[in-house]
C-alpha cells in the first residue's frame, strides 16, 4: 500500500485536524467529514497516510473552518487566515457545571421558547416561568439560550447552551464577535457594524456555517435587545 504520508499536504492536514479538535471546532473525524463532503473512514485513511486529501475536500476545509491555503501547501507557517473565526471560539462549558441549588442567576429560555422570549424579554413574570441555575464563577443577571440547528457550527452545536449578559442600548459591541439578536426572533450570530457616516445603522449578522447560511442586514431600529454570549455550554466532552 502506498505511503501518502511524506506529502506536505496530508502532513500539514493532520496538524490542521489536530488543532481544529483542540480548538473543540470538530467533535472528531465524523464531525470533519461531515463537513468535507465525505466519510468518516476516508478522513481516517488520509490521516492514516493511506490516501491523498483532495482538492475539493481542500476547498471545503478552507472554507468551513477558515483554514489558511498556504499553510496546506507548505508556503506558510500561520495555520489559520487572520480574520478566522477559529481563532475567535467561544469559551466553553460542560452541561454537568450547571447548578440547580443556592444563588441561580441564569435564566434558561429554550428553544421552544424563543418566538415568546422575542415578544416578552422585557416582562419579569414571563421570565420567572423558565428554570433558573448557576455556573461557578459567571456572576450577574444572565440569560441562556437553547440553540437549535446548524448556523452557527462548528462554534455552536445543535442543542448547545450559550449564555448571555443582556446589554444596555448603546453600549460598544466588538466585530466579529458572537451575540444574540432579538428582532422578532431570536439569533445567535457574529455581528458587523454598518455605518452610515459616523452612525451605526444595521448590523451585519453571519453565520458560521457560511456554506449554508448567507450574511443578511437588520437595521438597528429592528433590534430589540442584543446579548453578548460569554460562553456555551456543551453536552460534548471537554477537558
Amino acid at each position: 500500500m502506498s505511503d501518502f504520508s511524506d506529502h506536505i499536504v496530508n502532513q500539514r492536514f493532520k496538524t490542521v485536524f489536530e488543532e481544529l479538535e483542540r480548538r473543540r471546532l470538530i467533535k472528531g473525524k465524523s464531525d470533519i467529514a461531515k463537513h468535507l463532503g465525505t466519510y468518516n473512514h476516508v478522513v481516517n485513511s488520509i490521516l492514516k497516510g493511506q490516501r491523498n486529501v483532495t482538492v475539493d475536500q481542500l476547498f471545503k476545509l478552507f472554507e468551513t473552518y477558515d483554514v489558511n491555503a498556504n499553510y496546506l501547501f507548505g508556503l506558510s507557517e500561520d495555520l489559520f487566515l487572520p480574520t478566522a473565526k477559529a481563532l475567535e471560539n467561544l469559551p466553553t462549558r460542560s452541561m454537568q457545571d450547571r447548578l440547580f441549588s443556592g444563588r441561580q442567576n441564569i435564566t434558561m429560555v429554550p428553544s421552544r421558547a424563543m418566538a415568546g422570549y422575542a415578544m416578552e424579554y422585557q416582562d419579569k413574570d414571563f421570565l420567572e416561568g423558565f428554570q433558573k441555575f448557576s455556573i461557578p464563577q459567571l456572576e450577574g443577571e444572565l440569560i441562556a439560550f437553547e440553540i437549535s440547528g446548524d448556523s452557527m457550527m462548528p462554534t455552536v452545536t445543535n442543542g448547545d447552551i450559550v449564555v448571555c449578559e443582556p446589554l444596555e442600548r448603546g453600549e460598544p459591541l466588538r466585530d466579529n464577535q458572537v451575540y444574540v439578536i432579538v428582532t422578532d426572533v431570536v439569533v445567535a450570530k457574529r455581528i458587523q457594524q454598518v455605518k452610515e457616516g459616523d452612525r451605526i445603522s444595521q448590523l451585519l449578522l453571519i453565520s458560521d456555517n457560511n456554506a449554508v447560511y448567507k450574511p443578511y442586514e437588520v437595521d438597528l431600529e429592528e433590534i430589540r435587545q442584543i446579548l453578548k454570549v460569554k460562553c456555551r455550554l456543551t453536552s460534548y466532552a471537554i477537558g
